[in-house]
């Protein structure tokens, strides 16, 4: 597929971050677009940010309410599809809803732990089961599915467990690569890439917080904020004695950061994934960090959980420990 114009495509996760972007930039393609999220609000944001550009002339947006860790949800998606779109096929899934969380299997809830796990691997393990046939029923067909650094390296920095997102964009990178010679032997038209971000400038921390605790608001409640607290000081100790308005700003300022200071954008990676796919690339890596990390890991993977690989890696990254960059990455 070297151009999108009038594809169909699907794009999980399409209210906020990499998923808008992939959304907006499809569309000025001329690719119609049926996009899911657990927001509504925030769909609607991405539709009208696309109508207000001006769609091409026939393009058409849908937006669908689901959860992608729900294969009935996902189910009732791929029907409205196929309703609003007059349509038995697709050619592009993005695979890209996530979330984080759950970073301790010994000492996290198995609630967040699994929920964590269910969309981002879950997430991509239904929809590849319920847009398959429809993508074999097209001409030609991709599948694009989100991973992460996360899935060649399950760490985010010494003495803080990352295990349920690790755990599950490990699992949609092996899933990925298995359907390659799956594909090629059972549908050859229809092909796969899987996508390793680093740090990327999304809502990613904030949507997750809000999602695990069903608190919406940017008003920490008196759980978030022991939540907070308890996670603020693995990294450091000194964190347990702030006040609650500190640890209310702290986390404010956090999320901002993790969009604000990212070295690249959501719409830069929603460039780079849609460059990949043109170039039918089955390995997608999206920025420099990302780069740097897999050189790293591959040179030397014994050593990619000791505190010296992270040191070194964190230095030239820009990265800090527990959080995202603070810097761009050095060329």
């Amino acid at each position: 597929m070297k151009d999108f114009a009038a594809r169909i495509a699907v794009v999980t996760g399409g209210g906020t971050g990499m998923g808008r972007e992939l959304v907006r930039q499809l569309i000025a393609e001329g690719c119609h677009v049926a996009t899911c999220d657990v927001s509504q609000q925030a769909l609607d944001k991405t539709k009208q940010l696309c109508e207000s550009a001006s769609l091409p002339q026939g393009t058409r947006i849908t937006t669908h309410l689901a959860d992608v860790s729900d294969e009935a949800q996902v189910q009732r998606f791929r029907a409205e599809l196929a309703t609003q779109h007059a349509t038995g096929h697709i050619n592009l899934l993005f695979n890209n809803a996530g979330i984080g969380g759950g970073g301790s299997f010994v000492t996290d809830g198995r609630e967040q732990w699994e929920k964590t796990f269910n969309v981002c691997w879950g997430g991509v393990y239904n929809c590849a089961r319920a847009f398959m046939p429809m993508l074999v029923k097209a001409d030609a067909g991709h599948i694009i599915n989100t991973s992460s650094v996360n899935g060649f390296w399950a760490s985010i920095g010494p003495g803080i467990p990352h295990s349920a997102y690790s755990a599950a964009k490990f699992a949609v990178k092996g899933f990925s690569e298995a359907l390659i010679g799956d594909l090629r032997t059972t549908a050859p038209h229809v092909h796969v890439s899987v996508v390793m971000p680093g740090h990327i400038g999304t809502q990613i921390v904030a949507n997750s917080r809000k999602l695990h605790t069903g608190n919406d608001s940017d008003i920490l409640t008196e759980a978030d904020i022991a939540r907070a607290r308890a996670r603020m000081s693995k990294v450091n100790p000194a964190a347990a004695n702030l006040p609650d308005a500190e640890i209310q700003r702290l986390s404010a300022e956090r999320e901002l950061s993790f969009t604000d200071d990212a070295p690249m954008t959501a719409a830069e990676a929603a460039a780079i994934i849609l460059a990949g796919v043109k170039s039918d690339r089955w390995r997608i890596l999206v920025g420099k960090d990302a780069e740097l990390l897999d050189a790293r890991v591959r040179q030397n993977p014994e050593a990619a959980y000791e505190p010296e690989f992270f040191e070194r890696f964190a230095a030239d990254a820009g990265w800090r420990l527990g959080g995202p960059p603070t810097a761009k990455p050095k060329a």
